[in-house]
């Protein structure tokens, strides 16, 4: 049977692993374009985000779908505001970029 903590467990835990997967994706693109070992970077990051999300979600599941169901909701929450954090520091870097001259 699955209680209010179980529901709030497991939308935090997928909500944080969305935000580790999701922005360790951005820094990794953001570090390998000026990296001259960039297929390094993408591979072990892929690996190490991979591995770290598939463990948590095994872990969080712990047999019950419906964990695992609201953890994925969850992850995929975070991937819609990481997607919206980065597209507005992005456009912030740009804009200090462009006013600066120097």
């Amino acid at each position: 049977m699955i209680t209010t903590d179980n529901i709030l467990l497991s939308s935090i835990t997928g909500i944080t692993l969305g935000f580790l997967f999701f922005g360790g994706l951005w820094l990794t693109v953001k570090m390998a374009v000026s990296s001259a070992y960039a297929a390094f970077w993408v591979l072990a990051s892929s690996l190490l985000r991979m591995g770290i999300v598939l463990t948590g979600l095994y872990f969080i599941a712990g047999g019950s779908w419906q964990r695992l169901l609201i953890a994925v909701l969850g992850f995929i929450a975070a991937r819609f505001a990481v997607m919206w954090l980065t597209r507005h520091y992005d456009h912030k870097q740009l804009r200090l970029s462009k006013a600066d001259p120097s």
